[in-house]
């Protein structure tokens, strides 16, 4: 009995010493088949592997992020036989999503592309979504409200029991992120705001394709709204005009304006228009006096996005200066304020990220009357007397 016991206990020792064959089978084959890069998108890419997982790599998902976050997609049947992945990555996730928490608007219109509304289980600030197809899903009560992102209601989010929490974070990731990580809830970041390309901002559909298993959808999806931008561009060159553009509008003192290297920057160049700051290499906003705009802005051949203003006469309220502004007496400014979603969410913020090439009809349309016909602006209307 004794030589029997020893026996076993040698064996057992043996077996651990070796390794789970299975595990030890399954890093042997984890070989990279091929990596894939968008072509717009900086933010993200994609290791596909022999084993049938894949590694999506999430880069600077906000400013000065130290790391690239990895995460191992690996598809539902197999997860318990991947689960020896946890120590290398920084979430392992079941693919496809079946339920999953947004946390951003520009998540939402991901969902509608294609046609998986229902999976999404819980948001923080439903009152700001816009999209009527999961506002029927609001409506029902089939979506549950879970506070701010920064402190998101963590006692709700475990009760939902999310495939994936898909988060973001402007300067870190919110401690709230932490306590759902550690009871087992992957919390993958999207970092779509980053991007400063519009159609790179649009790519960021393929992110949740991959999570969906629905990456051909998704890339699909991207090449329309990418076919339609570069054919609106291309109209855009052929004006024989260049307006120039100003944006933005003062708030306590300080006027904010787009960087001459950001996003907004690039829908006006690629719309063929000089935007007056155009030289400048910020990507993000600017913060200028009233003096320095009205020196370089006063005869501006049109203004867009003057913040949240809707009327000429609210504005003028608001500040006596805008007067001065050739934009504002000739009444030539467009606002995307008037363009709002059944409960009242900026329709810009939410779909513009998706539809680039919406936003860029609508430049090209008002920078340059006559060149698209038929056409009936999305986001961008003129601002009301």
């Amino acid at each position: 009995m004794r030589i029997g016991c020893v026996l076993s206990l040698i064996t057992l020792i043996l077996i651990s010493c070796r390794g789970n064959p299975e595990q030890k089978q399954i890093k042997e084959q984890d070989q990279t088949l091929r990596t894939w890069k968008p072509d717009y998108a900086r933010g993200f890419y994609v290791e596909e592997m022999q084993s049938g997982i894949q590694y999506l790599n999430i880069k600077s998902p906000w400013p000065g992020a130290a790391k690239t976050f990895r995460y191992a997609l690996v598809p539902r049947a197999k997860l318990n036989s991947h689960k020896h992945l946890i120590d290398s990555v920084d979430g392992i996730i079941g693919i496809p999503v079946k339920r999953l928490i947004l946390t951003s608007t520009t998540h939402i219109p991901a969902l509608e592309i294609l046609e998986l509304e229902e999976r999404l289980v819980g948001f923080p600030g439903l009152e700001y979504i816009s999209s009527t197809g999961v506002r029927d899903h609001i409506d029902s009560g089939k979506v549950v409200e879970l506070g701010v992102n920064e402190t998101l209601n963590t006692e709700l989010a475990l009760a939902l029991n999310p495939d994936v929490v898909v988060g973001f974070g402007v300067s870190g990731a919110p401690s709230a992120y932490t306590t759902l990580e550690a009871s087992g809830i992957p919390v993958v970041y999207n970092g779509d705001w980053m991007e400063e390309n519009p159609l790179g901002k649009a790519e960021w559909i393929v992110f949740f394709g991959l999570l969906f298993a629905e990456k051909n959808a998704a890339e699909k999806a991207f090449r329309q709204v990418e076919k339609a931008y570069l054919e609106a561009r291309e109209l855009a060159a052929k004006a024989l005009e260049r307006p120039t553009v100003l944006s933005g509008s003062l708030y306590r003192d300080i006027w904010y304006l787009p960087g001459g290297s950001s996003w907004a920057a690039q829908f006006i160049k690629d719309a063929n228009a000089q935007y007056l700051w155009e030289g400048n290499p910020e990507s993000g906003s600017l913060s200028l006096s009233l003096e320095s705009v009205l020196a370089k802005g006063s005869n501006a051949d049109l203004w867009i996005a003057p913040s949240q203003f809707t009327s000429y006469g609210e504005m003028q309220q608001a500040e006596a200066h805008y007067s001065q502004f050739k934009a504002f007496r000739e009444k030539r400014i467009y606002t995307y304020a008037l363009s709002q979603g059944p409960s009242g969410g900026l329709l810009y913020y939410e779909l513009g990220p998706s539809r680039p090439d919406l936003i860029l009809k609508d430049l090209v349309y008002w920078f340059h009357p006559g060149l698209l016909k038929g056409y009936d602006p999305v986001f961008f209307k003129p601002l009301e007397p």
